[in-house]
């Protein structure tokens, strides 16, 4: 008989400190900001992710016998739906009318951030695979009284594994640029349709013309007083959208530039010497992550430019493959950055809710797929043959 497999141990941590960064990063791959220590302990030293905002660290580690760390994942208590990008409210309202307790939940994932990425961090030499972590977070929900757990912007593997293992899988969009090799940015242009490529052209001849210093700035070019300009800028966005409290603090941006360093991307418009608009991007070993956006003014195509144009720039000059700019956004289409598919994949405790919850999804994934092929009909991308 083979022998059998060798006891794993899963432990839970109020804060990502208690984990060395060595060995969670070893997990976690560097590939992708997002998921490393240093991201998550600025988000928790800042007080952006802590209990008092709803966001309990519960950091998973599996180990083996001798302590090793095999697989870890940025796990959070929630007591509620904030921050998240996907939307659950439904869900919650619909067991709680029903007499259920939905919250608090796990939630894994990279706290207010729509970025697609690894979320069950598994060092390639244990021989583990998504299911093994997923089973074990869903044990830890059943002893902690959990009523659910949530694994949001994973990536395709880890769904389609923990899909066959049993857990609800939910399907989203997002608007990415893909680099086909391109030599610059002309060379880009080139690819679209002739109405297109002049509708881009007009927009940052417009944001240049209307008299901004425009700058790429990273790591250490970004400095204290760009820092605070920025959060005002951050605050701008949260309070016209959602005319409530900030998740991150004025601590959080610092503590992330000291952290990342040169994988801080900034686009900043200066007026008379002073920032009036910027553009954050953290810079993976494959992409380039647009994430937040601000401005105390009011420019024509200034957010276009900052956002997605110099956002591309970076990535050709640099021979990057991609930019992935955020949630939401159709309008996006027509500047280069076409639909892709998101991934989460959930874990639901109470029968009765995983069925309802079930079934809405198989109806919701191949509406998802029919929307994201009208979608892509909206390419601004020349057809073959067509003239340039």
């Amino acid at each position: 008989m083979p022998e059998s497999a060798p006891a794993l141990t899963l432990s839970l941590h109020r804060a990502i400190a208690e984990l060395p960064a060595e060995e969670w990063d070893a997990c976690a791959g560097g590939g992708n900001p997002f998921v490393s220590h240093a991201f998550l302990a600025a988000l928790e030293e800042s007080g952006s992710a802590t209990a008092r905002t709803g966001w309990l660290p519960q950091h998973a580690a599996l180990r083996d016998p001798d302590g090793r760390l095999l697989a870890c994942a940025p796990c959070y208590a929630k007591s509620h739906s904030q921050g998240e990008y996907v939307f659950d409210y439904g869900w919650a309202d619909a067991f709680e009318r029903a007499g259920g307790q939905y919250y608090p939940k796990l939630q894994v994932c990279s706290p207010f951030s729509p970025v697609p990425g690894p979320r069950l961090l598994i060092d390639p030499q244990s021989g583990l695979g998504p299911a093994a972590m997923g089973q074990a977070l869903a044990q830890a929900c059943g002893e902690l009284g959990l009523s659910s757990a949530h694994i949001t912007f994973c990536e395709a593997p880890e769904w389609e594994e923990l899909g066959e293992a049993g857990w609800l899988q939910r399907l989203g969009t997002q608007f990415h640029w893909h680099n086909h090799s391109y030599a610059s940015f002309d060379d880009f242009l080139g690819a679209l349709s002739s109405r297109k490529r002049k509708a881009i052209r007009r927009e940052r001849r417009d944001a240049a013309a209307s008299g901004f210093v425009l700058r790429t700035l990273r790591g250490h070019e970004i400095t204290q007083r760009h820092w605070k300009a920025f959060h005002r800028f951050y605050r701008s966005t949260t309070d016209k959208k959602w005319g409530r409290s900030a998740y991150l603090t004025p601590r959080f941006w610092p503590l992330l530039g000291e952290a990342l360093g040169d994988k801080v991307v900034l686009m900043v418009a200066e007026q008379d010497g002073e920032p009036v608009a910027g553009a954050l991007n953290l810079l993976g070993r494959e992409a380039l992550y647009g994430r937040n956006w601000g401005s105390i003014i009011d420019a024509p195509f200034l957010h276009f430019e900052l956002c997605y144009y110099r956002a591309i720039d970076f990535a050709i000059e640099h021979g990057l493959p991609r930019v992935e700019a955020g949630a939401q956004g159709e309008h996006k289409i027509q500047r280069g950055y076409l639909p892709a598919p998101t991934y989460s994949a959930h874990w639901i405790a109470h029968v009765g809710l995983r069925r309802a919850i079930g079934d809405f999804l198989d109806r919701e994934r191949p509406a998802m797929l029919r929307e994201m092929e009208a979608l892509a009909t909206l390419s601004p991308f020349r057809k073959d043959g067509e003239a340039e």
